[in-house]
């Protein structure tokens, strides 16, 4: 499948109920090469380095150091492989087409270890329940290439805007990553505050592991495959400041969700829209105020132009 990147298509269509089984199959993939990254990984500040990344083809871990070099892996969903690379000059690929967890867990540990790379990881998935190991899980075994195409396919569109709109803030913010816990992409701001100890409480999942995620004020916001027929975008705020709920944000078809204590804009209202870019920037913009404005954030010190560069006499090259 291809289209034209400046089609009205390039925002997709994929129904969430559609492809349930390949998702949960995908979700566990993801899990088990996120946890390579995070056995190699020295820790960042909120988990920063475990996650994921869109990139041209599909999801990568980017560089993980390993002894004196590095390898990476990248879900290709274009030829639909995982690609494991090696700074060595060696490459091992894993296909992705219908197979057990079980199955791709095993070839992607072997794989590594004919690269030389000796990984060991915990094999129970986090924030899911029940959570099977992986070399135990043969239930989750469905993949449909186009179904998870598309859903790589969104992930592009909402990682230019959410790119787009990191670029106002010159505080400390969370690239636009991709959290295999629970499959979403998300992009974080910080006020410079601390924050009360999260009471964690996700599913298979060390309460302490929320508690550093959650160690600073913050706004969030990003994408993922809930909270609309067609997934969601969401935003919210911890801690929650008073009057969060009930704040007018943009645009009409946002709401609260007082199930998930944040804004949701379903993402087909945004492919809807006459310009999906915008609409979603509505959202971004309007519930950043919504945490910012309502936790007193120093916001003249925290944000700025992007097109900042006439400031300082030249353009960039």
């Amino acid at each position: 499948m291809t289209t034209d990147i400046d089609s009205p298509q390039a925002w997709p269509r994929l129904r969430v109920s559609d492809w349930t089984d390949t998702r949960e199959t995908l979700h566990m993939w993801t899990q088990v090469v996120g946890k390579i990254r995070l056995s190699q990984a020295p820790l960042v500040n909120h988990w920063w380095q475990v996650t994921l990344y869109v990139s041209p083809r599909g999801l990568t871990t980017g560089a993980i150091p390993y002894r004196g070099g590095s390898f990476d892996l990248e879900f290709d969903f274009v030829e639909h492989q995982l690609r494991v690379r090696s700074s060595a000059g060696g490459e091992r690929l894993v296909a992705l087409s219908p197979k057990s967890v079980a199955d791709f867990y095993l070839e992607t540990m072997t794989a590594l270890d004919e690269l030389g790379i000796d990984v060991v990881i915990d094999v129970r998935p986090n924030e899911v329940d029940p959570a099977t190991p992986f070399p135990e899980d043969h239930g989750h075994c469905t993949y449909d290439p186009e179904a998870a195409q598309l859903f790589w396919r969104q992930l592009v569109q909402a990682d230019r805007v959410l790119g787009e709109f990191r670029s106002h803030f010159v505080g400390k913010v969370s690239p636009v990553h991709f959290f295999w816990g629970a499959m979403d992409l998300a992009c974080t701001r910080f006020s410079g505050r601390g924050a009360p100890e999260h009471p964690g409480g996700a599913p298979n999942c060390g309460d302490w592991v929320m508690v550093e995620g959650y160690s600073r004020e913050l706004s969030s916001a990003g994408f993922w495959p809930g909270g609309g027929d067609e997934g969601a975008f969401y935003a919210y705020a911890y801690p929650e400041p008073d009057g969060f709920a009930t704040y007018p944000v943009e645009p009409e078809a946002a709401y609260y969700s007082a199930e998930y204590r944040q804004f949701l804009l379903p993402y087909e209202a945004v492919a809807d829209s006459d310009d999906p870019d915008a609409t979603l920037a509505q959202f971004l913009h309007s519930t950043y105020r919504a945490a910012a404005d309502l936790g007193a954030w120093d916001r003249a010190s925290l944000e700025d132009d992007p097109a900042r560069w006439p400031r300082h006499g030249r353009r960039p090259s």
